[in-house]
């Protein structure tokens, strides 16, 4: 047994009882352990400082240490520290309300913990209600490659990513994939945006030659995150809108990253014309990363369905801690911050001047595109660029780890598929100050020059 002072000194040796996430193992490795954080920087337990320049997995987006977030869920944890939504509490319904306002049109909010049951939620709403509405067979659900979804099983099945399906297919049944709107790797011919149309007209084939009575819906993040930040023309958002309607398939679009601000809109979805998505899914900027919260908004007309008369016509699910007091607190004073501090539009006017200096390293012989929308940025790394071949990923793990020796965390894609995971990733917290975006890319800078 260890004694109560060793157990309060701790540290990331080989003898912590931590399994961290996405580590393969080695055994001379010593994971970092953090203490503190403030605005854009935190401190490890020796006293390094670093900018944390993808805001922890892209949701400290108001920045580490908001005093009045801590009290928030301190205030509202003394007066109801837990409350089941089979019933209601004051916070969920305030933050429903304000989540509607939001998405600019009725939407109702079934709130669980995190992204992927955010999706998974999302999957199991969109099965019944074809059911509910005459419409039986339409079980299936569409991704794009590259795209993530979240860990679970059912969000894993949507995760068209092959390294992070290794030895835990087979996947659950029911979901398939079309091409991303990828201009820089696309098979198409024409312009980026007529790449990507071409990338929607597949999608369109696809549910076609499944059968579109077969179809429930189809699942996309507006801008691919984790998959190496693929940015396509709001016409392909668009266009797979009106696909969707055409043939009744429910249009999911997973804001986990792009929602509350990262792309210089409120959600990602609404840098497009006339696009109302059936279902949204949130998690990560919701709260800032404060406390654990997801959310799936459902269109009215579509949770209509679920008032039906019947036994069985209800929601037949629930979440334990899904819409915790203390965490819906959170996300309302995280939403004010956002919102009377005007973080959206900072995002916005920074992401077009600072952050965008970055698109200077498309000259470099190693740098095949620099990709970008807000404060979501992706630098796709290559041997040539002739050739397109990727980066090895010795060299992008190599240039992640001389920033990080510089004091910038940055990310890349890691476990994406074979041979493709060779895309840098820098999405710093909103707050950001004009310092901190010009240290981020003066030190990406050298290091690439470094090549």
């Amino acid at each position: 047994m260890k004694t109560e002072e060793e157990l309060n000194n701790v540290s990331a040796a080989k003898d912590s009882h931590l399994w961290n996430a996405m580590h393969k193992y080695d055994p001379d490795a010593k994971a970092m352990v953090a203490e503190s954080g403030e605005g854009s920087w935190f401190k490890d337990e020796d006293g390094n400082e670093y900018l944390d320049g993808v805001s922890g997995l892209w949701c400290v987006n108001i920045g580490y240490g908001r005093q009045e977030v801590a009290d928030a869920a301190g205030e509202q944890i003394k007066q109801l520290s837990y409350f089941p939504l089979t019933m209601n509490h004051k916070p969920a319904i305030r933050l429903a309300n304000k989540i509607s306002e939001l998405l600019g049109a009725d939407y109702q909010t079934f709130f669980s913990n995190s992204g992927s049951e955010a999706n998974e939620t999302a999957f199991k709403i969109a099965r019944q209600y074809h059911i509910q509405t005459d419409n039986p067979m339409k079980y299936k659900v569409i991704s794009r490659y590259r795209a993530y979804h979240g860990a679970t099983l059912g969000a894993m099945s949507a995760t068209a990513q092959a390294n992070r399906r290794v030895k835990y297919d087979p996947a659950a049944p029911g979901f398939m994939h079309v091409a991303p709107p990828y201009s820089y790797r696309s098979l198409y011919p024409g312009t980026p945006e007529e790449k990507d149309l071409a990338a929607a007209d597949e999608l369109e084939e696809k549910i076609n030659w499944e059968g579109e009575e077969t179809v429930s819906a189809v699942i996309m993040e507006p801008f691919i995150s984790g998959g190496g930040v693929i940015i396509p023309s709001v016409k392909y958002i668009e266009r797979v809108s009106e696909i969707c309607k055409k043939y009744n398939v429910l249009l999911i679009m997973d804001e986990v990253v792009s929602g509350y601000g990262r792309t210089g809109k409120m959600f990602g979805f609404q840098h497009a014309e006339n696009v109302e998505p059936d279902i949204v899914t949130q998690a990560k900027g919701l709260t800032s990363g404060y406390l654990p919260l997801g959310a799936t908004s459902v269109k009215n007309d579509i949770y209509k369905v679920f008032k039906q008369e019947g036994k069985d016509n209800f929601f037949r699910h629930v979440s334990t801690y899904g819409g915790h007091p203390a965490a819906c607190a959170v996300a309302l004073e995280n939403i004010r911050i956002v919102e009377e501090e005007d973080l959206v539009n900072r995002v916005d006017q920074l992401g077009k001047t600072k952050l965008a200096e970055l698109h200077d390293l498309t000259e470099h012989k190693n740098v095949g595109e620099v990709r970008q929308k807000g404060f979501l940025l992706g630098i796709e790394l290559v041997e040539d660029k002739e050739s397109k071949t990727p980066l090895s990923e010795k060299k992008v793990g190599d240039v992640v780890g001389q920033c990080k020796q510089k004091g910038l965390i940055i990310g890349k894609n890691g476990a994406t598929v074979p041979g493709g995971n060779n895309i840098l990733i820098i999405a710093p917290p909103f707050s950001s100050t004009e310092d901190d975006l010009d240290f981020i890319t003066k030190t990406v800078k050298s290091v690439i020059h470094g090549l």
